[in-house]
């Protein structure tokens, strides 16, 4: 089912507001690796929002979710002090990590084995 305009609107905003707090709590940099939001998702009744993480050189990304639960709390409280006017009730905040990225990287690798079996 495709995302009604406000699911969007409240997503983009929910995007903006956490990547200032994760910069905040200093949650965009954990154990040398890099943490960004990719995606914020909302559903149709706009009480759960499902941010995917992307994660770069992160080491053990099981351990980096599980600080982000550990903080969700804190966030959650965070974000409905930021977005209070915009929002009758705070959605419930759940993280995912994103693997786009690491598909990306094996699509290459397969093109790229491809490439070198043709030419030879």
């Amino acid at each position: 089912m495709e995302e009604s305009k406000r699911q969007k609107q409240v997503a983009g905003v929910l995007q903006e507001e956490m990547n200032d707090i994760f910069l905040r709590m200093g949650l965009n940099m954990i154990n040398g690796g890099m943490i960004s939001i990719s995606a914020v998702k909302v559903t149709p009744d706009l009480l759960e929002a499902r941010f995917y993480l992307s994660l770069f050189q992160v080491k053990d990304p099981e351990a980096v979710l599980a600080k982000i639960e550990v903080r969700k709390g804190e966030m959650r409280k965070e974000l409905g002090s930021r977005v209070k006017q915009q929002l009758r009730r705070i959605p419930e905040l759940k993280f995912f990590k994103d693997d786009t990225l690491d598909h990306v990287f094996k699509m290459e690798e397969i093109f790229k084995k491809i490439n070198e079996e043709r030419n030879q």
